[in-house]
């Protein structure tokens, strides 16, 4: 099975979106470029092969979800 993060992606409009991508990084640096170029959208492909097109413009912010914030699997010890 394929790790996946979370993708969070804020829009000017007080929306998010969030998608479960392989490599979070690579999105946000996707992102960044795209900005830096002036590309007017971006296409990100989420864990299911859905694809989801990003207006740039609309961009309010970029969350990636690190490490210490997945839920771990199984029981956790009482204190």
């Amino acid at each position: 099975m394929i790790e996946t993060v979370k993708v969070r992606i804020g829009l000017q409009s007080a929306r998010e979106l969030e998608l479960d991508v392989e490599d979070g990084d690579a999105v946000a640096e996707q992102l960044e470029s795209a900005r830096n170029n002036g590309a007017g959208i971006v296409w990100i492909t989420d864990a299911k092969g859905n694809r989801h097109g990003i207006a740039i413009e609309k961009l309010a912010f970029v969350e990636v979800e690190g490490e210490a914030t997945r839920p771990g699997i199984g029981f956790t010890p009482s204190e």
